[in-house]
């Protein structure tokens, strides 16, 4: 029996993207009036961050700590060591994760939540830093924290006024905008990212050349300048990189030969023909220092197949597009 779903009037579809559209609006009005609210407590709470060797612990209650977890992983991609812990768990044996070189991050936007007082009065007792987000000064969570990130006081887009909606918007925001400002103070680099998401697509984008090549790659099939045609035919099936590296005087790199190279040079006599002769000289080619994203670019642009890794001149690998492909490189 196939599933019925009701269909809304005309009328009902107006209204409900009316209220849509009003609820994007209210967070827009949010992110401003918090923008508006920034100063120097931003700056102050990142030089509390940078002079801890220790962690960031991150907590919350209810929907501040769905968002703290969230805080959390950003610091902890762009350089800033941080975990979130649950604060109720904290009251039963995980305060021993506040060390005396951590900070810790506390959300709440009332500033009051029951949860968050054992952490707070122990990091008290234990000179631990706390840096308060939340949207009343004088709250106890701001009482208490050494640097207080006070959002700006605006509606929820909850009719009732009670579901955490705006508010959260402009704390996932506010922990953006600590851990971007963290990320450019630490001078945290494009390969540093890279290093800590070494999964999934942007993982292996940012991977360089030399870690896809791993420790022992496997040389390229080449062929000296003067190897005859039958010799040039043998390297390229042997390599099944569909191309073959011409090494000049050296070992260096002179030129590269395709199997298309090879099939356009029937139309002439192959006889004589050497590899010399049938080659593409300074063909493109990469450094193992380059990004894996630098490879996929060049091959998309010029629109081959394949391209040498080269270092010190030499050809030390051979990448090629079926193999990105098949790797997830390419999609």
């Amino acid at each position: 029996m196939p599933l019925e779903i009701p269909t809304s009037t005309p009328e009902q579809i107006t209204a409900m993207s009316e209220r849509a559209r009003e609820v994007v609006q209210l967070n827009i009005e949010a992110l401003q009036a918090l923008e508006r609210t920034i100063d120097s407590a931003v700056a102050r709470a990142c030089d509390v961050i940078l002079s801890r060797p220790g962690y960031v612990v991150v907590t919350g209650m209810g929907k501040s700590g769905h968002i703290g977890g969230k805080i959390a992983a950003t610091l902890a991609s762009t350089g800033t060591n941080a975990f979130f812990v649950h604060p109720a768990e904290m009251s039963h044996g995980d305060l021993g994760m506040l060390r005396h070189d951590t900070t810790l991050l506390a959300i709440s936007s009332s500033g009051e939540s029951r949860e968050l007082r054992d952490p707070l009065l122990f990091c008290h007792r234990n000179q631990i830093p706390v840096i308060g987000m939340t949207q009343r000064g004088s709250s106890f969570l701001a009482r208490m924290s050494a640097v207080s990130l006070i959002m700006p006081s605006v509606a929820e887009a909850c009719p009732n006024g009670l579901a955490p909606t705006t508010s959260t918007l402009m704390t996932l925001a506010l922990g953006d905008a600590l851990a971007m400002v963290l990320m450019d103070r630490r001078e945290f680099t494009a390969q540093d990212f890279g290093l800590h998401h070494p999964g999934g697509a942007l993982g292996m984008s940012l991977q360089s050349v030399r870690e896809w090549m791993g420790d022992n790659p496997s040389p390229p099939a080449a062929v000296a300048l003067d190897a005859s045609f039958s010799d040039i035919v043998s390297a390229i099936t042997e390599g099944r990189k569909g191309a073959v590296a011409v090494l000049g005087p050296a070992g260096a790199l002179a030129g590269i030969i395709t199997d298309g190279d090879v099939r356009r040079a029937f139309a002439n006599d192959i006889t004589a023909l050497r590899a010399g002769d049938m080659m593409s000289a300074n063909p493109i080619t990469v450094a193992p220092e380059h990004r894996m994203s630098d490879v996929v670019d060049l091959l998309a642009a010029n629109k081959i197949a394949n391209l040498f890794v080269v270092e010190d001149e030499r050809p030390v690998a051979i990448v090629h597009i079926a193999e990105l492909m098949q790797a997830g490189y390419v999609a």
